[in-house]
């Protein structure tokens, strides 16, 4: 089922929202980071220019650890809780430029220890940044699946180990992004476009 669920996606080639072409175009784990501490608990129509802002402030650990914590709030607003998202930036910029020399770290349990920073976007900093096998599950991941019948879960972070269990390791890097953009495009929380939807014939439709 897996394999021809993730072709059809493929095949469909749904329209991805102008934030989601940014991070797949990245390939340096520290604007992936900063990025997706950007886009926590808030669309990503905001995120997009937001984002764009704080790069023309600064790339690098090294420049945003110098970077005046206002400005850094007044380039991402109106992202949510931009002012507590500059200081979290700024100070886990500090930390990688004097504590890990320049350096993200590249395992899950080390970037967990960044304050704000969960299995989401560690996930998701592993398989962007660094290329590595890792599964990012957000809402649309958790949801999907979930609905499919694919897994039978209660929390991103379950869903996070089952698909581990059972997700062939191929998979792992690009699946979010497919999943992501098919629930931004068809199979949206509310009132899915089941009628449109290229993978309803594997669909359990458990909501």
């Amino acid at each position: 089922m897996i394999d021809e669920l993730v072709q059809k996606l493929k095949e469909a080639n749904q329209p991805k929202s102008e934030f989601v072409h940014l991070m797949d175009s990245f390939n340096d784990p520290y604007l992936v980071l900063i990025a997706c501490i950007l886009s926590l608990r808030t669309n990503d129509r905001t995120t997009y220019p937001a984002t764009l802002r704080m790069l023309a402030l600064a790339k690098t650990p090294q420049d945003m650890a110098k970077t005046d914590v206002n400005d850094l709030a007044k380039a991402i607003y109106p992202v949510g809780f931009y002012e507590n998202k500059a200081k979290q930036i700024i100070e886990l910029s500090r930390q990688i430029t004097e504590d890990l020399g320049g350096k993200v770290p590249d395992e899950i349990e080390d970037l967990c220890k960044f304050k704000g920073v969960g299995r989401k976007t560690a996930n998701l900093v592993l398989a962007r940044g660094f290329n590595k096998p890792a599964i990012c599950v957000d809402v649309h991941v958790h949801r999907i699946f979930n609905r499919l019948g694919y897994v039978s879960t209660k929390t991103p972070e379950e869903t996070e180990f089952a698909l581990r269990k059972k997700l062939p390791k191929k998979y792992w890097i690009d699946i979010n992004t497919l999943i992501v953009t098919h629930g931004q495009n068809v199979c949206k929380p509310i009132k899915p476009h089941c009628e449109i939807c290229p993978i309803n014939e594997y669909c359990a439709k458990k909501i």
